[in-house]
């Protein structure tokens, strides 16, 4: 639902302001202006890989784009700031230990190949 609030500026143009109604991106739940917490989007460790395989597959000129382009700001409601910390951190923890485990085997095979 968006509601148009007609301002003037100094010239005496009139200014259309939209305001539309924000939800938190990690709750669903409505949330005003004024209370939110704008930060980048939340992204899950299994997001993150398979967009990157799929885009490595689909359009890997792409990849540069999709892994360093800023991502733009979400809502969040103010009291979920510990939640989405914690479910970052816990994300990140995944991430680290699924790119190790994944170094771990590449090591492996390479100790293997060579002992032969």
């Amino acid at each position: 639902m968006s509601v148009e609030k007609p301002s003037t500026t100094s010239s005496d143009e009139t200014q259309i302001i939209v305001e539309e109604q924000l939800y938190c991106s990690l709750t669903g739940r409505p949330i005003s202006r004024d209370e939110a917490y704008w930060a980048p989007p939340f992204i899950t460790a299994r997001q993150l890989v398979t967009t990157i395989i799929s885009t490595a597959i689909h359009a890997p000129h792409q990849l540069g784009y999709i892994l360093f382009a800023e991502q733009p700001n979400v809502p969040y409601a103010k009291d979920v700031r510990e939640q989405l910390a914690r479910r970052r951190s816990a994300e990140q923890l995944k991430l680290l230990i699924g790119l190790l485990a994944v170094l771990g085997v590449l090591l492996l095979i390479v100790f293997l190949l060579v002992l032969r």
